[in-house]
Parts: C-alpha cells; sequence; structure tokens
C-alpha cells in the first residue's frame, strides 16, 4: 500500500549547503520530520552539483517519513556560469552583458530538458535563449 502524502514542501537550497537553520529548518519543522536527517541526504545527492541553488520538492508522509527530488539548476544560473558574469543586466532590451552562441545554449537546454514541459530539444533551445535574453545576454 502507498504511503499517503501530507504535504508538498518546495524549496531552493544551494548544494552540499543544506542545514537545519533558516530557510530549511523551519519551513520542515512543522511537519515534524527529522530535519538533521533530511539535510545529510539532500547534501550527498547534490554534491556533484556543488556551487549551484536546486529547487527541491520534499513529499511529506503522514508517518513523519520523506521523499524528496532534486531539479536540475536553475536556467538564469546555468547561463550566468556558462557566459561567466555575475548578474544579469538591469536593462536587458538596452544594456547588454554578454554573448552566448546557439551551440551552448543548447547545451544548456540539453541540462534543463527533464524539467521543462517539451522533449524537442529545438523548442528546449528557445526556452532558454528566452531566458537568455531576459539576462541580457545577446545570442551570437
Amino acid at each position: 500500500m502507498a504511503k499517503k502524502i501530507k504535504s508538498l514542501v518546495k524549496l531552493h537550497i544551494e548544494a552540499t549547503k543544506a542545514t537545519p537553520a533558516p530557510p530549511i529548518g523551519p519551513a520542515l519543522a512543522p511537519h515534524g520530520i527529522n530535519i538533521s536527517e533530511f539535510c545529510k541526504q539532500f547534501n550527498d545527492a547534490s554534491k556533484n552539483q556543488a556551487g549551484f541553488k536546486l529547487p527541491v520538492d520534499i513529499m511529506i508522509y503522514e508517518d513523519r517519513t520523506f521523499d524528496f527530488k532534486l531539479k536540475t539548476p536553475l536556467t538564469s544560473q546555468l547561463l550566468k556560469k556558462a557566459v561567466g558574469i555575475e548578474k544579469g543586466s538591469g536593462q536587458p532590451n538596452k544594456k547588454k552583458v554578454g554573448k552566448i552562441t546557439r551551440e551552448q545554449l543548447k547545451e544548456i537546454a540539453k541540462t534543463k530538458l527533464p524539467d521543462l514541459n517539451t522533449k524537442d530539444i529545438e523548442r528546449a533551445t528557445n526556452i532558454v535563449a528566452g531566458t537568455a535574453k531576459s539576462l541580457g545576454l545577446e545570442i551570437v
């Protein structure tokens, strides 16, 4: 028999840096799960993605056990790392902060494909290109 889900908590946590301190502790404490155990499991699961802030969905069951699903890093973080900038442009239509190639966009789209609402790599590339434009990146 499947466990009954009590709640679903969505957080963005820095890979390998989960601690029971805020924001994780206060978000999970009302649900009665073992926060230090979650942090330990999360840090082990995210060690190959260090340096990124990862979206995570935590399913909490009625018997106070939990499962979690790591998602791929945010598209904007992947783009900023590929171009080597710290933040995007405040005026993306007027002021460009960097350049990115279609090949780089395609590689990022391949990384993000499991979390996007398409299975077509060309459409995924267009989604990533839209994020790149909103960051103030010029596509070459």
